[in-house]
């Protein structure tokens, strides 16, 4: 625990752990600012920003596994007035360095403002999608799911389970702090828990009689007797996890370990850095025009002579000369 000793601020860190006599692996998550520079991107209403930070914070617990320059991403899409939620993860770019994370939303204020349903049944009927890129010349990775269970963090619970068949919990937290000193602060923090595949032979494969809602396959589905026996025990012990605990900042990740899983031993490994960060750039927006003919480059051109265009994720504008855009223009 030197290294845990050594680090003052845990908020915007992931911290590995791994209980071994459970067969269990674990990530804490914690945070603050990387929200806060997330969400003043844009005025979200509070149910929207809500989704965005627990989004995030999913994204922070799964992200933290990929490998070096790997991108992850979540896609929440829906038919209800918050139609997009989307989340990218870049992988530390080297060892020692931070992982980005950056995320935005898509919704219809007048449809959000007619229905007093809650925040996740505002996004309606749609997919949860996990997609991970692992760089030029591989075939990127995606899995997708239903959006069911009545939160993000059921439908993240969900996909592990029904595409990965691994049996997996999400305990979260999100919402705004008040102090005299900083006003309003968004705050969030979790933990995640999933059961080793490779460290037991006692997954079992799931029947057709899955448990989970709307038929899909739930974590119990995929454990047999003495699996299901320590997993329902890590269950309980993180069941007892309180709000506050969660959020920070006078209950720091390692003392949180400790006090929810100190008869299982726990291992930690060295924790992730994580930061706020947008990869868009001038010539990406060219990129993505390069699609278009000289014909579409005109309509999208203003009266000014110019094509905008707006980073979603950070805000960035651009203002670029049309006779540099299209597929007419890449070619000469």
């Amino acid at each position: 625990m030197d290294l845990m000793d050594k680090i003052e601020n845990w908020d915007e860190l992931v911290l590995p752990f791994q209980l071994d006599d459970a067969n269990i692996r674990g990530r804490i998550a914690r945070l603050d600012s990387v929200l806060e520079d997330v969400l003043r991107q844009h005025d979200y209403p509070m149910e929207v920003a809500s989704l965005v930070a627990e989004a995030a914070t999913l994204t922070a617990l799964i992200g933290q596994t990929i490998k070096l320059r790997w991108k992850l991403s979540l896609q929440i899409r829906g038919d209800g007035p918050i139609r997009i939620i989307a989340t990218d993860y870049y992988g530390p770019s080297a060892e020692g360095e931070p992982a980005k994370i950056r995320a935005y939303a898509s919704f219809d204020q007048d449809r959000l403002d007619e229905t007093n349903a809650t925040p996740f049944e505002k996004i309606g009927s749609g997919m949860f999608a996990v997609l991970i890129d692992q760089g030029a010349d591989m075939a990127p990775f995606q899995g997708i799911t239903p959006l069911t269970g009545g939160s993000l963090t059921k439908c993240a619970e969900t996909y592990f389970a029904q595409s990965e068949q691994l049996p997996t919990r999400f305990e979260i937290t999100v919402g705004q702090s008040t102090t005299a000193d900083e006003g309003n602060a968004w705050r969030a923090g979790g933990v995640m828990v999933q059961h080793i595949p490779d460290a037991s032979p006692l997954m079992a494969k799931p029947d057709e009689d899955s448990s989970g809602q709307d038929g899909l396959t739930s974590a119990t589905d995929l454990l047999d007797d003495d699996a299901s026996d320590n997993w329902n025990r890590i269950n309980i012990l993180l069941d007892t996890v309180e709000e506050t605990e969660l959020v920070g900042p006078l209950v720091s990740p390692p003392t949180l370990l400790h006090r929810l899983f100190h008869e299982e031993k726990p291992r930690v490994f060295d924790p992730q850095r994580v930061k706020f960060g947008c990869t868009c750039g001038e010539d990406k927006v060219v990129q993505a025009m390069s699609i278009y003919s000289a014909k579409d480059i005109k309509t999208m051109t203003t009266d000014d002579g110019l094509v905008t265009a707006d980073c979603q994720f950070c805000g960035a504008h651009y203002e670029l000369d049309p006779e540099t855009l299209g597929f007419e223009a890449t070619k000469k």
